[in-house]
């Protein structure tokens, strides 16, 4: 290769250096704008499609309720448990006058009666449905299963936020709860203690 040559090649790589380059931040910026959109796609799909309302994290829930001044809603709260599960299970208060739009905490109080250890898993539901899709838990025992030792009691909190766009002719909002025994955890959990191995954290199969 002669001289000339190569002193062409090296000015056409220099002129397309920064062209690549540029190509390279775009296809990156354009790879990271689907992916951000990926996540209101998914809520969209879950609850206009699929009719699924996915739980709204504390700054979304936050942001998006305005609190509504001259206006009060009266929660009511309830729970039970399947006759398979050996707890003791209620809540702390049973009612609660709230604001739409603000935050509020509650406590449901949970005991094992036996002398073994046993997982539950909580089921919430919503009364009247038309509700529910206003009804916004921040923070629930019942995202993920609950372990309680042999005689066991605790205190479980719920956070909570009512959207203030609820039909006015809602007034009253039911929130309960029914607690069932996880039979495969509760039974993983029993085996690696008659084995004494060491047990990894539980997760919701």
């Amino acid at each position: 290769m002669s001289a000339n040559d190569a002193k062409a090649n090296a000015e056409v790589r220099r002129q397309a250096s920064p062209k690549m380059t540029r190509l390279m931040v775009l296809v990156a910026l354009g790879a990271f704008g689907f992916t951000f959109a990926l996540v209101p796609m998914y809520r969209i799909a879950c609850e206009k499609v699929f009719g699924i309302r996915l739980e709204r994290g504390v700054v979304d829930a936050q942001v998006a309720a305005a609190p509504v001044a001259d206006r009060m809603v009266t929660v009511q709260f309830d729970g039970s448990v399947n006759s398979k599960l050996p707890w003791d299970f209620k809540p702390h208060q049973f009612s609660m006058q709230v604001r739409p739009g603000e935050q509020y905490e509650t406590t449901y109080y949970a005991r094992n009666t036996t002398d073994r250890a046993i997982v539950g898993s909580a089921s919430p539901s919503v009364a009247p449905a038309r509700a529910s899709g206003y009804f916004n838990k921040t923070e629930c025992f019942c995202f993920t299963a609950q372990t309680l030792q042999a005689g066991e009691s605790r205190d479980m909190p719920v956070r909570f936020i009512v959207d203030p766009n609820l039909p006015a002719e809602i007034k009253t909002i039911t929130l309960s709860y029914t607690f069932s025994k996880n039979d495969v955890l509760t039974a993983r959990l029993q085996q690696g203690s008659v084995s004494k191995t060491a047990s990894s954290p539980l997760s919701a199969p």
